[in-house]
């Protein structure tokens, strides 16, 4: 026992002496790059000069020493100051801004996406200075739970400017829609957040809509729609994918008409095996898979019709379940098979709203549906700078062009005039 609680004081030492000598390292490299940064500045004004040839631009001194808090622990800086004789009221006055640390900086970008990433992963605002502190050491100070709480709040101002963005430059071709149940403390009905992702042109994956909708009804689907259309989103998306079960595609064809429907296969996978035995499972989601892992249209459609002769007999209310969206859940065939794994199921959404949803477990819920709607557009926000390009992002050209694809494969003009 002695020797266990001396090998852990020992471990401890040796931490806290790592953590000295990062600290450290941090704050020379901090002050070399600052001092290259102001000296390169001043070198390149060095040919302001007056009459007798005297530098203008020059350093003066140091601005008051601060601390800022980085992923190394807190750091204290010296910035140096720098002066245009000319005065400011000279028309080509120039003034220093370091890129490296700006004015009024307390905190660095990482921490800042450390501090709603320690909330949104479930750590309470009464737990959270000691998780701070844990990470970046004793000096993570001014983070209480008073001031997450001011936190949510600027997250909710954020959403609403979002909200209003003007969309007249943006062209999506595929959306991802999903309605996402939370629970909320105060109310006893699920809050249901409607979420819609989208593919630009570059094939980036972009949020593009969240609101605080009335379950997952064809009203609060139109409404977010009809907002998008109306800030500027003019041209329709080629393909959309979600949920069978959705307001959503009520709202798609009256909004975006033209915009092609493909149903989520693992939601349909669901929903079909929930209404067999359990004994039976495991055979019919290998049979299912057959179906849209199919190399064709063709094979698809045979996989499809042994399904139901397999199952209709015994199970009918699985195969009609299966039956009602034939012709929507193979629409996939006719997009490059580069992107059939973004297009068969709404799996961008519902692997980014895990972990708002692990959050929520630990916590039990938001306190209230704005707060709630906050903390998922911020999670949202920080997890879309980690999201994918799409594979073969180089065939939405082709795509935007006309070019027909046939199981996949863009069709030749021959063949496309042919047809």
């Amino acid at each position: 026992m002695k020797g266990s609680v001396a090998q852990n004081e020992t471990s401890g030492e040796a931490r806290s002496v790592l953590d000295d000598l990062a600290r450290q390292g941090a704050q020379r490299m901090l002050k070399e790059a600052l001092e290259v940064e102001v000296q390169e500045f001043v070198a390149r004004h060095e040919h302001i000069v007056d009459e007798e040839g005297r530098r203008q631009v020059v350093r003066n001194g140091f601005l008051p020493r601060r601390e800022v808090l980085t992923g190394a622990g807190s750091l204290e800086v010296r910035q140096a100051r720098v002066r245009d004789k000319r005065g400011q009221e000279h028309p080509e006055a120039v003034n220093f801004t370091s890129s490296i640390l700006p004015k009024y900086l307390r905190r660095s970008q990482n921490m800042n996406e450390l501090i709603p990433w320690l909330y949104l992963r479930g750590i309470s605002t009464g737990q959270f200075q000691e998780a701070l502190e844990a990470l970046v050491g004793p000096d993570a100070t001014g983070l209480s739970a008073s001031a997450v709480t001011r936190l949510t709040s600027k997250w909710t101002e954020e959403h609403e400017s979002w909200s209003r963005r003007d969309l007249s430059e943006k062209e999506y071709v595929y959306l991802w829609a999903d309605g996402i149940y939370f629970n909320i403390r105060l109310e006893e009905e699920r809050q249901c957040i409607l979420v819609l992702m989208g593919a630009t042109k570059d094939g980036e994956k972009e949020l593009i809509g969240i609101l605080d909708g009335y379950r997952e009804s064809d009203q609060s689907w139109t409404e977010l729609l009809v907002d998008l259309k109306a800030r500027g989103l003019a041209i329709e998306p080629r393909l959309a994918v979600g949920d069978g079960g959705l307001g959503f595609w009520a709202a798609l064809r009256k909004v975006f008409s033209k915009t092609r429907e493909q149903r989520c296969w693992v939601h349909k996978t669901a929903n079909v095996l929930n209404k067999l035995p359990r004994s039976v499972q495991a055979k019919a989601k290998a049979d299912l898979q057959e179906i849209w892992m199919a190399e064709t249209k063709e094979q698809a459609l045979k996989a499809f019709d042994t399904f139901i002769a397999k199952y209709e007999a015994k199970y009918p209310a699985a195969v009609k379940c299966l039956s009602k969206d034939k012709d929507v859940l193979l629409t996939f065939y006719d997009f490059p098979a580069e992107h059939w794994r973004h297009l068969r199921t709404t799996n961008p959404i519902e692997s980014t709203f895990a972990t708002v949803r692990l959050r929520h477990r630990r916590t039990k819920g938001s306190g209230s549906r704005r707060a709630c709607l906050a903390m998922v557009f911020k999670l949202t926000q920080i997890a879309q700078s980690k999201w994918r390009c799409l594979n073969g992002a180089g065939m939405i050209v082709k795509l935007l062009d006309g070019c027909r694809f046939v199981d996949g494969i863009v069709q030749k003009k021959q063949q496309k005039d042919a047809a």
